[in-house]
């Protein structure tokens, strides 16, 4: 029997109304905005590298909301009047509204709800694979957590993978709160929403991609594992790990050795160490290819 996984510690938005006229109410009351609730269900974005990159990728935009220093902003004003010819709301607005609408967030001016997440079908991921020397893909199994998943998502877009894929059951999803913790990685980079992981997983397999899942006990230990040609890394959810299941759709599973006494790693934090040892093999075997034919070359 392989050996169990590790088990990784971790840690509305309302349509607006118009003010009512103030003319009805005596001069000592002041009417004040409805309080918003912010959920992780609302597909609300906020901070300014996050919605600008959603408008640089013409991203599709119910509402945005803006205070009058930004709007004018050049690095905002142009893509806004993009937008609102491809049909998005613009609300200019105090920073108070703002406040509200993001529950106190640090909204630095501006806020977006945007339409529901596009998620890829694995085919699609798989085609776009297909034109890449030694593709890595990132497979998430339960996670929970939407800011680990946003972190997971950061992660593998800068080091250079080419997708993810999760789970539809027992997961997050694509969450507002996943979109601002990505920092406009989710803009470029491809998530697939699969119902059936195992099987998602041996798809992978018959297409040439070697798995290795992140567990505790792997019977190979992160750098001693050669990972070469089209790579997937699965890891697990928050507190149960990996799935008896995904184990046993792995090919290795690979553990990262622990020296001090905590006795576990935050699952973005060990999926960013393997994506680094992955990439650093990579760069190291094409550096190597590089120079074995410039040598062949000159002979």
């Amino acid at each position: 029997m392989k050996p169990r996984s590790s088990h990784y510690s971790d840690s509305e938005v309302s349509t607006e109304k118009s003010l009512p006229d103030n003319r009805r109410y005596p001069r000592h009351f002041v009417p004040t905005l409805p309080a918003v609730t912010v959920t992780e269900d609302t597909d609300l974005i906020y901070g300014r590298h996050p919605v600008l990159t959603a408008l640089e990728n013409q991203r599709n935009l119910n509402r945005l909301w803006i205070t009058s220093r930004l709007r004018y902003d050049p690095r905002f004003h142009n893509l806004i009047l993009q937008a609102k010819d491809n049909g998005t709301v613009i609300d200019e607005v105090e920073p108070k509204r703002l406040d509200q609408l993001t529950g106190g967030a640090n909204h630095q001016g501006i806020a977006a709800q945007i339409c529901p997440y596009a998620y890829t079908e694995l085919d699609d991921l798989l085609a776009k694979c297909k034109s890449i020397n030694d593709p890595v893909i990132v497979v998430a199994d339960g996670i929970t957590d939407p800011h680990n998943l946003g972190a997971i998502i950061r992660t593998a877009e800068a080091v250079g993978a080419q997708g993810l894929v999760i789970p539809q059951r027992r997961a997050v999803g694509i969450t507002s709160t996943v979109v601002k913790v990505s920092a406009g990685a989710l803009e470029n980079f491809p998530v697939a929403r699969v119902v059936n992981l195992s099987r998602a997983l041996e798809q992978l397999k018959e297409e040439g991609f070697w798995i290795y899942g992140t567990a505790a006990g792997g019977s190979e230990q992160l750098q001693n594992v050669n990972f070469r040609g089209p790579v997937v890394l699965v890891v697990g959810g928050e507190g149960e790990g990996l799935s008896m299941l995904t184990q046993r759709s792995c090919d290795v599973l690979v553990s990262i050795p622990l020296l001090g006494k905590t006795p576990s790693l935050n699952a973005s934090v060990a999926t960013g160490m393997a994506l680094y040892e992955i990439y650093r093999q990579k760069s190291l075997n094409t550096l190597y290819l590089d120079k074995l034919q410039t040598f062949s070359g000159k002979k």
